[in-house]
């Protein structure tokens, strides 16, 4: 069984910073791409940002310049370093990892529970 668990969402005020952390963990083989994925009320998810295993990094344009992402592969952990946060920002943010179970096997994508990050005044 896999877990996948993210931590350090909260409240801040616009032009302030948050990390956010995120960590998977059972029986896993290899993780082919992290990422963080957003989703504000009435709006549908979308994706914020992912790294894959090797390196290469995919950014939403809205963030482009204040996001920045970085992994352990070590650890099966990936962060978000959000800076000059704005309040459109506000949303959900949920952790995705598609990830093999053993060598040339299938993949599998894995979310989390979701961590709110709220950018109000």
């Amino acid at each position: 069984q896999v877990h996948v668990v993210e931590s350090g969402g909260g409240l801040v005020q616009p032009g302030g910073s948050l990390r956010l952390s995120c960590a998977a963990s059972g029986n896993i083989f290899s993780i082919n791409v992290m990422g963080w994925y957003r989703q504000a009320p009435g709006s549908q998810r979308e994706l914020v940002a992912t790294m894959a295993s090797g390196g290469g990094t995919n950014f939403a344009d809205s963030v482009k310049g204040r996001f920045t992402i970085s992994r352990d592969n070590a650890k099966n952990t990936v962060y978000l370093q959000m800076n000059s946060l704005k309040p459109e920002d506000t949303a959900v943010y949920y952790c995705n990892a598609l990830l093999n179970f053993k060598v040339d096997g299938p993949t599998f994508s894995y979310w989390g529970q979701g961590t709110q990050v709220t950018v109000s005044p």
